[in-house]
């Protein structure tokens, strides 16, 4: 009894310095704390707007921008969003939907929180190699990888960052695709002609990356991450304009045009659950792919014979899929978040130069079952670019076999929240099994 007493009494000490930091909220906190203390022990915070469902953020002691705040109020307002929105440490400003986002929805989808990078994700790989079997200098082993896998993107006639010819295991993967993606076609003409089969197996742009790493015994991981390359970016930005136009047609008013939704029944509800899921389908397969012409690869540049599927762990963290949450099956949009039932493993990289963690779920029911996507960032790469110098971005990645160059210092670790602080806000989320860091990475 004294120790229900004394959570009881921390938890009154945590509401009311919550409340004190956030004045305007105060009547609201006050009322929602006493209707929802059936968790003695919860490490958010909440907001609660009038007329809005409340919103649980994991973010102590991480930042959290007022923009992203915003945006996640008018989330909140929306009338078919299920019990709460959860929000993760590495929370911030998004296009169309805040990143580090949990939105769970009962008769509606919003496609712009799923965003056009449909079914991001990572895939990692635990090898029975150590430090010792790689060589001295990692120069080879990036360059190998960056020939196996094309990366990056070209405009003009000859995109680096696509196959000229397919390789055999894109052209199978593809035949498991194609009837499907007919159908999508079918309906909707204008996605045919995208970038599909040439993608399927490539890695893309921005902080999309294939990285070796070492954990704490110093065995050799590969880690990879990219989405549904530009047939993904093609559904996610038609089907978010086939919303905004079903919003100008019923004249619904949104507190943010970003945030149209699809409701269950319409005429391109079903069309996009179907075209979401065969765009999380692909970008599985596309990690698939690359993952195995990266052990390819390695096994032509490291002399030992080794197996690369001792651990694997393939997890999306931005898509849309059906879940039982609270008595209900409603549709969860991770939007930088990542599933973590209990037991789950699921891969938060940190970003280049600063740890990975491969984590296990404990099935937290008030996050949705969802743990952030990685460190999340402080700067837009607008900003990073201005604000980082290439000679700190040379010195952070100074243990790493990476790009040294201006046009990745967007990326460098100071784009970025502190991972450590990340992991600590969602301890209660997500146990750590084995921690990363990165000896080689190629960016796209």
């Amino acid at each position: 009894m004294t120790n229900h007493n004394h959570n009881h009494n921390h938890n009154h000490n945590h509401n009311h310095n919550h409340n004190h930091n956030h004045n305007h909220n105060h009547n609201h906190n006050h009322n929602h704390n006493h209707n929802y203390n059936y968790n003695y022990n919860y490490n958010y915070n909440v907001i609660q707007d009038p007329g809005a469902v409340p919103i649980k953020l994991w973010t102590r002691g991480v930042p959290l921008e007022d923009e992203a705040r915003d945006q996640l109020r008018n989330i909140a307002k929306l009338p078919f969003i299920h019990r709460w929105i959860a929000v993760m440490p590495d929370v911030h400003l998004g296009k169309g939907a805040t990143v580090g986002s949990v939105v769970p929805t009962i008769g509606a989808i919003i496609p712009a929180a799923v965003g056009v990078d449909i079914g991001c994700g990572m895939i990692a790989a635990r090898t029975s190699l150590m430090a010792s079997d790689l060589p001295d200098n990692l120069a080879g082993v990036r360059s190998a990888i960056e020939r196996a896998v094309p990366h990056g993107r070209t405009v003009g006639p000859r995109d680096k960052g696509a196959w000229e010819n397919a390789p055999t295991l894109s052209v199978e993967g593809w035949s498991q695709l194609v009837s499907d993606f007919e159908k999508i076609c079918e309906r909707h003409p204008r996605l045919k002609k995208t970038n599909n089969l040439n993608h399927l197996g490539t890695l893309g742009t921005g902080n999309h990356f294939i990285e070796i790493c070492l954990d704490e015994e110093q065995r050799v991981w590969f880690m990879l991450h990219s989405g549904s390359r530009g047939v993904g970016n093609a559904i996610g930005t038609y089907f978010i304009e086939l919303a905004k136009q079903e919003m100008r047609r019923w004249m619904i008013n949104l507190p943010d045009q970003d945030l149209a939704y699809l409701p269950e029944g319409s005429q391109h509800y079903a069309d996009y659950v179907f075209a979401v899921d065969w765009a999380q389908r692909y970008a599985r397969m596309n990690r698939e792919i690359m993952m195995r012409h990266v052990v390819e690869a390695m096994r032509k540049v490291i002399p030992k014979p080794f197996e690369a599927q001792a651990e694997a762990v393939n997890c999306h963290h931005n898509y849309v899929q059906m879940e039982h949450h609270f008595g209900k099956n409603v549709h969860v949009t991770r939007k930088g978040a990542v599933s973590a039932r209990k037991g789950e493993l699921g891969i938060i990289p940190g970003s280049m130069g600063a740890k990975s963690f491969i984590v296990r779920g404990l099935g937290n029911e008030d996050s949705f079952c969802s743990c952030s996507h990685g460190a999340g960032r402080v700067m837009s790469r607008t900003a990073a670019k201005k604000l980082i110098s290439l000679d700190d971005h040379i010195k952070a990645t100074a243990h790493v076999e990476c790009r040294k160059d201006a046009d990745v210092v967007d990326e460098s670790p100071a784009a970025y929240k502190p991972i450590d602080a990340v992991m600590a806000a969602q301890d209660d989320l997500v146990e750590i099994v084995h921690t990363l860091r990165q000896v080689v990475c190629v960016k796209g």
